[in-house]
C-alpha cells in the first residue's frame, strides 16, 4: 500500500509543481496569478486534442506521443496567457478579476469547442476526447528496493520531463540575469527601469512562460489521472497550485516539498478509502484532503509567509 501511495502521490505532486513554478515567475515578476487553472485546461485542450490527431497517424502506442503532447499543451497555454498578459500589463485591468475571467473563460472556450470538434471531426457526439494514458516505465534492480523503491516504479515520462524542466526554471531564475531583473520587478520595478531594463518585457515574458508551464501541468493530468481531457479537468488543480506556491513561499524547491505533501496526502485518502471497504463514491470525499489541508495551513503558516511587495501593482514609471 505504501509503494502505491508514493507513486501515485508523485504522479499528482509533479503535474501541479510545474504548475506551481509558472505562478512562482509571474508572481515574481509582480503579476498576479489567479488564472492558472484556466492556462492548464487550454494547454490540457491543446495537447489532447494533438494527441487524438497525431494518434491516427502514428498510432495510439506511438512514444512520439507524449512530446506532441508537451509541445502543443506549451503552446496552447503561452498562446491563452496572452489575454491575461494584454490585459493586466497593458489595459491595466484589476489582475484578480483579469484572473477569474480567465478562467472562466477557459473552461466555457474548451468544452464547447470539444463538442463542436467531436461532432463536426470525429462525428461522434462526445464532450471529451479520449487520449488514453502514457505509458510507464519502472527502472530495474533499484525499483525493488523497499519503500525507496516505488519511486523508481510505475513512473510517467513527463515526471522525468518536469524534475528536469524544474531545474532549469530554477536556475534561470536565481542564476540568470534575467531572473535576477525578473525579482527585482517584483520587489521594485523602479529599479529595474533605473537600470535600463524593460519592467513591461519582464513581466509580460513571466505570464507567458507561466501559460506554458501551466499548460504542460493541465496535459499531463490529463494524460496520466483522467486518460481524457473533459471538464472534470477543471478540478481545483490550478487553485492548489497557488496554494503550493504560497505555502511555498514562493520559491521553487520548497513548493516542490508542499506539492508532494499534497500528493502523498491525496492519494493516502483514496487508499485510506480503500482499505475501510467504503464505495467509489467515497473516494471523492477522500480526494479532497489536500484542500481541507490548504485551509489548515492557511490558519497556521499564512502570517510567515512574504509575497513579493509589488505583486498586484501596476508599473509607474513617476514613481520613485
Amino acid at each position: 500500500m505504501i509503494d502505491t501511495i508514493i507513486i501515485n502521490g508523485l504522479s499528482f505532486a509533479l503535474p501541479l509543481f510545474v504548475m506551481a513554478i509558472g505562478g512562482i515567475y509571474s508572481e515574481k515578476s509582480g503579476v498576479t496569478m489567479l488564472c492558472i487553472e484556466g492556462f492548464q485546461g487550454f494547454g490540457a485542450f491543446c495537447g489532447a486534442f494533438a494527441v487524438i490527431i497525431a494518434q491516427q497517424k502514428i498510432g495510439a502506442s506511438s512514444p512520439w506521443l507524449i512530446y506532441i503532447a508537451l509541445i502543443a499543451s506549451i503552446v496552447g497555454g503561452m498562446i491563452f496567457s496572452v489575454i491575461h498578459a494584454v490585459l493586466c500589463i497593458f489595459l491595466r485591468a484589476n489582475q484578480v478579476i483579469s484572473g477569474v475571467v480567465v478562467n472562466i473563460l477557459a473552461s466555457a472556450v474548451t468544452i464547447f469547442a470539444t463538442s463542436i470538434i467531436n461532432d463536426v471531426i470525429f462525428n461522434k457526439p462526445s464532450n471529451l476526447f479520449n487520449i488514453g494514458v502514457s505509458q510507464k516505465y519502472t527502472v530495474p534492480g533499484i525499483s525493488q528496493i523497499p519503500v525507496i523503491g516505488a519511486i523508481f516504479k510505475d513512473i510517467y515520462p513527463y515526471e522525468i520531463i518536469i524534475l528536469i524542466i524544474a531545474c532549469i526554471m530554477s536556475y534561470l531564475m536565481y542564476r540568470t540575469k534575467f531572473g535576477l531583473r525578473l525579482r527585482a520587478c517584483g520587489e521594485n520595478p523602479q529599479s529595474v527601469d533605473a537600470a535600463g531594463g524593460s519592467v513591461t518585457k519582464v513581466r509580460f515574458i513571466s505570464v507567458i512562460i507561466c501559460g506554458g508551464l501551466s499548460g504542460i501541468g493541465g496535459m499531463f493530468f490529463a494524460y496520466s489521472m483522467a486518460g481524457n481531457f473533459s471538464s472534470s479537468i477543471y478540478s481545483g488543480y490550478g487553485y492548489l497550485a497557488i496554494a503550493a506556491l504560497i505555502f511555498g513561499n514562493w520559491d521553487i524547491w520548497r513548493t516542490l516539498a508542499v506539492c508532494l505533501f499534497f500528493g502523498i496526502a491525496r492519494a493516502g485518502g483514496y487508499q485510506l478509502c480503500l482499505v475501510m471497504g467504503l464505495s467509489s463514491n467515497y473516494s471523492f470525499l477522500f480526494q479532497t484532503i489536500p484542500y481541507i489541508l490548504t485551509l489548515v495551513l492557511l490558519v497556521f503558516f499564512s502570517k510567515y509567509n512574504h509575497p513579493p511587495k509589488a505583486t498586484g501593482e501596476f508599473f509607474d514609471k513617476g514613481k520613485r
